[in-house]
C-alpha cells in the first residue's frame, strides 16, 4: 500500500496547486499595481482638469484685479469634499493666497513639494513641464494619501496687455496653482478591487484544483488504481486477471499490454503445467526404452559370450557326427543285410543328419560373419525371399500380400543375410498357421529408417514368451526346430545397426517389424 505523501495524486496536486498560486499571486501583484497606476494618472489627469477649470473661472477676476472675489471663489472650491487645500505663489514661492491661512506669506524652498518639478538641483527653472511630471503623491502626518498638482499661469497678451494691471511681456510667467486632493476614496477602491480580486483568485484556484482533482483521478489515478490491482491479482497467481474497459490513450495501450502480457504467462505456466503432468510419462517411457536397451545389450552380450561356446562345442562334435554318418549310410546299403537292422541303420543315419542339421545352426551362430553390403532396396530382398519359399507345400493354402511403398531408398546391407532373416521369419509365420491363412508383407519409410512388417493371421505367441523368443535354443516347436534362427536373424539385423520388434496376440496373429537404418545411417546407429 502506498502512503498519501507518496502518493501520486498528491505530488501530481501539490506541484500543480503551487504553480497554480504562484501564477495566480504573480497576478493579483501585476493587476493591484496597473490598478494602482491607473487610479493614480486618472487621478492626475482628473486634478489637472480641475486646475484648469479652477484658472479659467477665474481668469476674469485676474484681469480685472478683482483679488476678493478671485480668493472667495477659489475658498469656495476649496472647501469642496476631497480637497485638502489649493494655493498660489509666485515664482518666487511666495505663497501669496491659500485655503490654508496660516500658510499664507511663507516662501517655499527650492526642494519643496509644489517648487521640486521645476526647480531640478540648481539649474534654470523649466517652464513647460508635462502633467504627469507636474503630479505628485504624498503622506500627511495620518498617512493619508495626496496628490498635488502644480499648474503654472502664464503671462500671456491678455494679462500684460490689461488696463487694469501692466505686466512685463518678457515675464513668462505670473504664478502658480497648486491644488492638493485627498486620494483616500480612490485608494479605497484601489484596496477594494485588490481585496476582490485575492477572493476571486481563491475561489478560481480553488474551483481549478477540485477540477483537475476531479479530471485526474479519473483519468490517470483511476487507471493506474485498475492496473496496480491487475498487477497484484497476477503476483498473487491470478494469470486469469483481466483490465476490462480500457481508455483509448496511453493508459489504455498499457493496460492493454498488460493483458497480452497476462495472456503470455497463462500460457507459458499451461505450457510448464503441461510438461509437468507429462513429465512422469515421458520419464518412464524413457526408463522403458533404456530397460529394453539394456536389455538388448545383455542379449548381445549373451550371444556373444554363448556364440563362441557354441561354435567350439559344435566343431568338436562335427567330425564324430560326420563319421558316425558315413558308416551309417554305408552300412545301411551293404547288399544282404538284415531288413530290421537296416531300418535300424537308417534311424541311425536320419538321426545324425538332424544332429548334423544342428550343429551347422550352431555353427551359423557362432560365427560372426562381416557382412558383403551392397546397395539395393527392401521391396527387392523381400521379393526374391519370396520367391524361394511360396511354391513350397507350407505356403500353399497361405494367401501373401505384398504391401510396398514404391518409393523406398536404396539401403547399403548385405542381401544373402536379409534373406536368411526373412527367410526364418517368414517359414514360422507358415508354420504358425498350418490351416492357412493370411500372410501380409509390407515396407515403409520412416524417417531415418526403413521398415518391413510381417504380419500373420495365426495362433500368435503367447505372452509369457515374447520376451524369450530371441533367446539362443528357446523354441515353441518341441522337436521341429533348434531355437536357433530368431536368434540368428536377430544378430544378423542387429549387425545392420538395425532392430526386430514383435507384437503377438492370440485372436490377431503376430507381427515382426524389421528396421534397418536408411544409406548413410548404418554407422552412426551401430555407434548407438
Amino acid at each position: 500500500m502506498i502512503s498519501s505523501r507518496h502518493s501520486l495524486l498528491v505530488k501530481f496536486m501539490t506541484v500543480l496547486g503551487g504553480v497554480l498560486l504562484v501564477t495566480m499571486l504573480i497576478s493579483v501583484v501585476v493587476n493591484v499595481r496597473f490598478q494602482r497606476k491607473t487610479t493614480e494618472e486618472n487621478s492626475l489627469h482628473a486634478a489637472d482638469y480641475f486646475s484648469e477649470t479652477i484658472l479659467r473661472s477665474t481668469h476674469y477676476q485676474m484681469l480685472s484685479g478683482d483679488w476678493k472675489m478671485l480668493y472667495q471663489m477659489i475658498d469656495e472650491v476649496g472647501a469642496m469634499p476631497g480637497i485638502r487645500r489649493i494655493r498660489l505663489f509666485n515664482k518666487d514661492g511666495v505663497i501669496n493666497f491659500s485655503t490654508d491661512k496660516q500658510e499664507v506669506g511663507e516662501v517655499l524652498q527650492l526642494k519643496s513639494e509644489g517648487c521640486s518639478v521645476c526647480h531640478i538641483e540648481d539649474s534654470t527653472p523649466l517652464v513647460d513641464v508635462s502633467t504627469t511630471a507636474r503630479g505628485r503623491t504624498f503622506y500627511d502626518e495620518n498617512g493619508e494619501m495626496f496628490l498635488g498638482v502644480t499648474k503654472a499661469i502664464y503671462n500671456d497678451p491678455s494679462c500684460y496687455n490689461a488696463d487694469c494691471h501692466y505686466h512685463s511681456p518678457d515675464r513668462e510667467m505670473n504664478g502658480i496653482l497648486d491644488v492638493q486632493i485627498s486620494l483616500k476614496d480612490r485608494m479605497a477602491q484601489v484596496d477594494a478591487f485588490r481585496n476582490s480580486f485575492i477572493i476571486l483568485t481563491c475561489i478560481l484556484l480553488v474551483l481549478l484544483l477540485f477540477a483537475l482533482l476531479m479530471l485526474t483521478k479519473r483519468l490517470i489515478i483511476a487507471p493506474v488504481e485498475v492496473l496496480l490491482a491487475h498487477q497484484q491479482r497476477i503476483s498473487a497467481g491470478d494469470l486469469t486477471s483481466c483490465i476490462e474497459n480500457a481508455p483509448r490513450n496511453e493508459l489504455g495501450e498499457l493496460a492493454r499490454g498488460a493483458n497480452e502480457m497476462t495472456k503470455s504467462l497463462q500460457a507459458s505456466q499451461e505450457e510448464i503445467r503441461e510438461w509437468a503432468h507429462t513429465l512422469e510419462a515421458k520419464v518412464e517411457t524413457r526408463t522403458a526404452q533404456i530397460k529394453t536397451m539394456q536389455s538388448n545389450l545383455a542379449r548381445s552380450e549373451r550371444l556373444a559370450s554363448l556364440g563362441e561356446l557354441v561354435a567350439g562345442i559344435a566343431h568338436e562334435i562335427n567330425n564324430p557326427l560326420t563319421g558316425i554318418l558315413m558308416f551309417s549310410t554305408m552300412a545301411s546299403e551293404t547288399p544282404g543285410i538284415d531288413e530290421q537292422l537296416k531300418n535300424d541303420l537308417l534311424t541311425i543315419t536320419h538321426e545324425t543328419e538332424r544332429c548334423a542339421g544342428i550343429v551347422k545352426g550352431l555353427l551359423d551362430f557362432g560365427r560372426e560373419s562381416i557382412p558383403q553390403k551392397a546397395f539395393t532396396t527392401l521391396n527387392s530382398i523381400l521379393d526374391k525371399t519370396l520367391a524361394l519359399i511360396e511354391n513350397q507345400i507350407l505356403f500353399q493354402n497361405i494367401k501373401v500380400v505384398r504391401d510396398y511403398d514404391i518409393n523406398m531408398p536404396e539401403i547399403e546391407v548385405d542381401p544373402n543375410q536379409l534373406e536368411q532373416v526373412f527367410m526364418n521369419i517368414f517359414i514360422n509365420a507358415a508354420q504358425a498357421m498350418p490351416g492357412g491363412g493370411e500372410l501380409i508383407i509390407k515396407s515403409v519409410e520412416d524417417d531415418d529408417w526403413v521398415k518391413a512388417i510381417v504380419s500373420d493371421s495365426g495362433c500368435g505367441i503367447p505372452s509369457e514368451n515374447l520376451t524369450r523368443i530371441f533367446d539362443p535354443f528357446f523354441s515353441t516347436k518341441q522337436q521341429k526346430g533348434t531355437g536357433l534362427g530368431l536368434s540368428v536373424s536377430y544378430g544378423i539385423v542387429e549387425n545392420h545397426g538395425g532392430d526386430i520388434l514383435v507384437d503377438s496376440s492370440p485372436e490377431s496373429g503376430t507381427t515382426f517389424t524389421i528396421r534397418i537404418p536408411r544409406a548413410g545411417n548404418q554407422d552412426e546407429a551401430s555407434e548407438a
